[in-house]
Formats: C-alpha cells, structure tokens, sequence
C-alpha cells in the first residue's frame, strides 16, 4: 500500500529522467485540449520542455475543459471591454494568447516530486495556493476541491496528473 502522503500511479505510469514532460502530455487523448492549449503558448511550451525546471501538470480532462461556460481564451472582463469583438484583429489574438497562458499557468504546479499532501504552492501563473488532500477516500486539488484521477507520466522534469476539473485561473491570487 504506498503511503498516504504521496499520490498511486496509474497503471499507464511512465517513469523516465530521459523524458520530458513536453514529450508525453500529448499521449492521453484524456487531456488534448489541455495539451494543445499547453502547446499553442510559447513560455508553457518552453517550460515542459526543459530538463532543469521541475513541474507538476495539474492536466484537466477534456470534458472539464469543453464544459466551462467559455472557452479558455476567453475572459468576461474582455469582452465587457472592448465589447462581442473582443478577439478580433491582432490586438484581439493578444488578449486570447493571455488568456490561454494564464489558463495553462494556473495548472503547472513549480514543484518537483513527490509533492506531499497538504505542500501549499502558489502554480507558475501566481494565482492562488494550491495543495492537495484526501477527502472521503477521494484525492483533490484545493482550494477548488477537483477530483484527481490520476497520474500519468513521471518524467525527468516533473510529472503529469489528469484532474476532474479546471482550476478557477479567473481568480488573481489572495
């Protein structure tokens, strides 16, 4: 039975230091909207991709992500802003390659395995801590209480958990 401070692996675990995180957050088909998201911004892009930055990729399932209220390159702020032409033009492609780096940063976690339960860390975006804990024989991300279904690779700089759930990356931090 593994301890109850560290989180099972799956039984579709990866456990490779010659492997990046770039190079398996594309193989759950679970979590392709995350990765693409992941892949489309530069920085985020950079960061799973280098060897000497440990991270935690709190990666939320595809039908988290298809069931928000907006897309994640949307923000309400914009378009009561600048109006429903928000995302129009170059200046509109701007605001939405913010918007999908802010979502992405609030799910990578600037840790390095094993992270404890209870370990509060404040994700690359800045926004609010985050942990995790068990809750009715049930592992979640707090302080949003999703559900973490897994993880799924364990790679030299870090590892990839599928969560049930987006993070509220809306909020700027306390």
């Amino acid at each position: 039975m593994p301890p109850t401070d560290t989180f099972p692996r799956s039984s579709s675990f990866i456990a490779r230091n010659d492997v990046l995180l770039s190079d398996v957050m594309g193989r759950d088909k679970s979590i392709s909207s995350f990765a693409s998201s992941a892949r489309d911004s530069e920085p985020t892009a950079r960061l799973l991709d280098d060897p000497d930055k440990h991270t935690i990729v709190l990666a939320p399932q595809n039908s988290a992500v298809e069931g928000l209220g907006r897309k994640p390159w949307e923000d309400p702020r914009d378009y009561d802003k600048f109006g429903p032409d928000a995302y129009q033009g170059s200046e509109g492609l701007e605001r939405a390659r913010r918007n999908i780096r802010r979502f992405v940063e609030a799910h990578l976690i600037p840790a390095s395995p094993p992270w404890r339960q209870g370990d509060k860390v404040r994700p690359v975006g800045g926004d609010r801590e985050v942990w995790w804990e068990e809750k009715d024989g049930t592992k979640v991300i707090q302080p949003d209480g999703i559900p973490i279904a897994g993880v799924v690779g364990d790679v030299g700089n870090g590892q990839v958990w599928i969560i049930k759930g987006v993070r509220d990356y809306s909020k700027d931090g306390e």
